[in-house]
């Protein structure tokens, strides 16, 4: 089997329905499994999927268990050659996954990839390629000083964003809305860091990659529609904002905390609270 497709759903019928036509419309060219972790939606998705997609594998967990624990369900079932990890807020509108695959059997070093991810709007998603979220990446992306300084590539580090959008390039992360792993990738490293709960575990994961000698890889040969913030997240958005911010704090802790002198680690951490804190009450001023 060529591909085994895992998604994690918590009330997204709305874009799951359009999405899996889509799929069954431009990836007849490769063989398939469908594998669906329903975190207890109340929208129907799970009934829906029952009767249309008959023959999906179909995982109903009784409470949300987040997404990066959804998605280690479905990948210790996967039986394909290449695992995808697929966002139920996408569509495709090409033959995406063929190319995806035949680069990758072509390039054997190639451990994960990602296509050309494209807004609702048809621009670029830019997040979907980044770097390591270092501090200095970090502090360049939402202080926006990256802007200011667009020549600094440490401070544009994070979208690295001298990178043309339509060459591939060997690339430090990539987003889990579309990612592709190579069987051998799993069956080395293992599954996503369940620490996560949701956000910044496929960073985690690309590191891990390529900390075991695998390139990740951004592949813009097709591209996929992700809408993006209209998954899971907004069934409770404040705990969204909650395990968004929690998962740059755990992020950072595994990997480079132990890089940085104790006092800015402290004040780095000071930052993400102070930052958690302010997009609560922006959240609760919106009303919504």
């Amino acid at each position: 089997m060529d591909l085994s497709i895992c998604l994690v759903t918590l009330n997204t019928i709305a874009y799951l329905e359009p999405l899996l036509a889509s799929i069954k419309k431009h990836t007849q060219e490769l063989s398939y499994e469908l594998i669906v972790v329903d975190n207890a939606s109340t929208d129907g998705t799970v009934d829906w999927i029952e009767q249309n997609y008959p023959e999906a594998t179909l995982i109903r967990n009784q409470s949300n268990l987040g997404y990066t624990r959804g998605n280690n369900q479905a990948m210790a079932l996967a039986k394909g050659d290449f695992l995808l990890l697929l966002n139920p807020d996408t569509l495709l509108t090409e033959g995406c996954f063929g190319p995806q695959i035949a680069y990758l059997r072509e390039n054997p070093e190639a451990g994960i990839s990602i296509p050309k991810v494209l807004n609702a709007d048809g621009s670029f998603q830019k997040q979907s390629r980044r770097g390591d979220a270092r501090p200095v990446e970090v502090f360049g992306y939402f202080l926006k000083l990256g802007k200011l300084f667009p020549k600094n590539r440490a401070l544009n580090g994070y979208l690295q964003s001298w990178l043309p959008e339509d060459e591939v390039a060997e690339v430090k992360a990539v987003s889990g809305s579309c990612m592709f792993i190579r069987r051998e990738v799993y069956e080395k490293i293992g599954g996503l860091d369940e620490q996560f709960f949701a956000y910044q575990e496929d960073s985690d994961y690309c590191l891990r990659a390529r900390q075991s000698g695998w390139k990740v890889m951004y592949v813009p040969l097709s591209s996929i529609i992700h809408y993006g913030g209209e998954g899971g997240s907004k069934t409770n958005p404040y705990h969204s904002i909650f395990q968004w911010h929690r998962s740059y704090y755990l992020y950072y802790r595994k990997h480079f905390a132990r890089e940085h002198f104790f006092l800015f680690n402290w004040f780095y951490y000071l930052v993400m609270l102070a930052k958690l804190l302010f997009a609560w009450l922006k959240r609760f001023l919106r009303g919504k």
